[in-house]
C-alpha cells in the first residue's frame, strides 16, 4: 500500500522547481533526508517488519530497499535470531571480557568468524559498532608502531567520500564534507587521498586502469610529501558505501597495495557494509583481491538485530601488541559492551544461517537479475550511471548525461526521487551527490527484486517529469 504524502509536500513536489520553490522543496523533503522534520509533518514511524518488508504506524507497507542501514541481511523476522537472543538472555544476559574473563558465545563467535575471515586474520576484538571498530583500529595501529619503535609513524590515510563512522576519530576518516563541516574535523594525523570513483572522477579518454594508476601514483606522492616515516595505515571500503556506492576501477587495489607495501603502510579493509556476502563473496576483500593487515566488520555480522562489530587483526599485528602489553602489564583498552554475550549469540547464529543457507551462492544467483534491472535504469535521461556489484547498487543522477554536470545541491533531486519511491512503497536512500543507494536484504527473491525495481522505475519516471516541468 503506497503512503500518502502530506498535502503540503505533494503540492510542493508537483510544482515547478524554480528558484522560488528551492527552499520549500528542501524543507518539505526533510523527513526523507535525515534533516530537520518540517513542523507540519511527523517522522516516518516504522512499527513492524516481516521478511524484506516493513510497515509504518499507519499500516502502510514498504519494501526495505536499503536493508535498514545496509545491515538487515536476513530480513526483519528471522525466528532463529530472536530465539538465540532469548536463550542467551535467559542463560547469561551480561558479562564482560576484561581481565582474562570471557563467555561461551564470545569464544564460539571468535572461532567461527576467524574460520571464514579474510587471510591472514587470526584474532578478533569485539565491539558494539563499526565506528568503535575503526577507533580501535586507529589505537591498535598507533600501539603497534610504538611497539616497533616507530613513534613518528602515526598518520592514517582514508579516501575522500569514504565512510568510516561518525565518532571523533572515525569521523575524521569519513571524508564527506557534511559529516566534518563545523564539527572541527578532521583531527591531526588523519589525511585524505582521491576517491576511487571512475565515473565521477575519471578524466576524458582515461581508461579504468589508467585512472587506477593515477590514483596509486597520487597516493604514493601523498605518502612521500607527508614523509613515509609518518604514515601508518591506509583504510578503504572495498566498495564505498555511504559515499556513493562506488566500485573500485580495474587494477585499483593491486596498484594501491603495491604502494603501501613499498612504504610499510598497513592495509585496513573496512568491511562494515561489504562483509558477509554482499558483493558475491563472503568478503569484499575476496571480490577485489585485497590482502589486509586488519579488517573491520559490523552490520550484517548480526543482520543488524543487535549492536556488534569486530576488529580482526593478523599475527603480524598481534605479536607486537602482545609484547607491548607485557611491557605495560595489560592491553589498556576495552569496552563495557564489547563481546556482549547476547549480541555474540545472535551474531553466531547469523553466521550459522549464512553457512546453512549458502548465502554467498544465493547472492551470486540473484546478482545478475539485480544488476540487469539496475543497469536498465541508466537509459533514463536523469541517470548518469547505474553501478553496483552483487546485491548492492546505486544510481547517480545528473543534469547532463554528456558532461556529467550535477544538479545544484539545494534542489535535492536525489531526495525527491527517494520520496517518490517511498510513495510507491519502496525505501531507498539519497546519498551525497544525488546518488540513490540500494542494498536490500540478502533473502530477497527474484520476484521481489522485480518489485523493487518496478517501484524505483516509477519513481525515476516521476522525477524526470518534475525536472522537465521545471526546465
Amino acid at each position: 500500500m503506497p503512503i500518502a504524502l502530506p498535502q503540503e509536500t505533494m503540492t510542493i513536489m508537483n510544482a515547478p522547481i524554480g528558484d522560488s520553490h528551492k527552499k520549500d522543496i528542501a524543507h518539505a523533503l526533510h523527513p526523507y533526508t535525515n534533516l530537520a522534520v518540517h513542523e507540519d509533518q511527523g517522522p516516518l514511524i516504522i512499527s513492524k517488519g516481516e521478511g524484506v518488508y516493513v510497515w509504518d504506524d499507519q499500516g502502510n507497507r514498504y519494501l526495505e530497499g536499503l536493508g535498514g542501514l545496509w545491515c538487515v541481511s536476513l530480513g526483519f523476522s528471522e525466528p532463529r535470531l530472536a530465539a538465540a537472543a532469548a536463550d542467551q538472555f535467559a542463560a547469561l544476559p551480561y558479562s564482560h571480557t576484561f581481565a582474562h574473563r570471557s563467555t561461551e558465545p564470545v569464544i564460539a563467535l571468535a572461532d567461527k568468524l576467524l574460520e571464514i575471515a579474510p587471510e591472514p586474520m587470526t584474532k578478533a576484538f569485539f565491539l558494539s559498532s563499526g565506528s568503535e571498530a575503526i577507533d580501535a583500529m586507529i589505537r591498535f595501529t598507533w600501539y603497534y608502531n610504538n611497539g616497533r619503535g616507530l613513534t613518528e609513524k602515526k598518520k592514517i590515510i582514508s579516501r575522500k567520500r569514504g565512510y568510516h563512522g561518525v565518532t571523533v576519530a572515525g569521523g575524521s576518516l569519513t571524508a564527506i564534507p557534511l559529516m566534518q563541516n563545523d564539527f572541527d574535523l578532521p583531527l591531526d594525523r588523519m589525511i585524505h587521498t582521491n576517491t576511487a570513483g571512475y565515473y565521477r572522477y575519471g578524466r576524458t579518454g582515461e581508461s579504468e586502469e589508467e585512472f587506477a594508476t593515477r590514483l596509486a601514483d597520487n597516493l604514493e606522492q601523498l605518502i612521500l610529501s607527508e614523509g613515509p616515516e609518518t604514515v601508518a595505515a591506509f583504510v578503504a571500503e572495498p566498495v564505498m558505501g555511504a559515499g556513493g556506492v562506488m566500485t573500485p576501477p580495474a587494477t585499483y587495489f593491486k596498484k594501491v597495495q603495491a604502494v603501501l607495501k613499498k612504504y610499510d603502510v598497513l592495509m585496513v579493509a573496512d568491511e562494515v557494509i561489504c562483509g558477509f556476502g554482499r558483493t558475491g563473496n563472503m568478503w569484499g576483500c575476496q571480490t577485489y583481491d585485497i590482502q589486509p593487515d586488519m579488517v573491520t566488520c559490523a552490520k550484517q555480522l548480526s543482520s543488524g538485530y543487535l549492536p556488534i562489530s569486530a576488529l580482526m587483526i593478523s599475527d603480524k599485528i598481534y605479536d607486537v601488541l602482545k609484547e607491548q602489553s607485557k611491557k605495560h602489564g595489560a592491553l589498556g583498552m576495552g569496552y563495557t559492551y564489547g563481546g556482549h554475550p547476547v549480541s555474540c549469540a545472535v551474531a553466531l547464529e547469523t553466521l550459522k544461517i549464512y553457512e546453512e543457507r549458502n548465502i554467498v551462492d544465493r547472492v551470486r544467483e540473484l546478482a545478475p537479475r539485480f544488476q540487469e534491472r539496475l543497469s536498465a535504469l541508466s537509459k533514463s535521461p536523469l541517470v548518469g550511471e547505474a553501478r553496483g556489484v552483487g546485491l548492492i547498487g546505486a544510481l547517480e543522477l545528473v543534469a547532463d548525461k554528456n558532461t556529467r554536470e550535477q544538479y545544484p545541491a539545494e534542489l535535492k533531486i536525489g531526495a525527491t526521487l527517494a520520496a517518490r519511491a517511498l510513495n510507491h512503497g519502496l525505501v531507498v536512500r539519497a546519498l551525497p551527490g544525488d546518488v540513490i543507494g540500494i542494498c536490500p536484504p540478502l533473502i530477497i527473491t527474484k520476484e521481489q527484486i522485480d518489485e523493487l525495481f518496478d517501484s524505483l522505475s516509477i519513481a525515476v519516471t516521476e522525477t524526470e517529469a518534475l525536472v522537465k516541468k521545471a526546465a
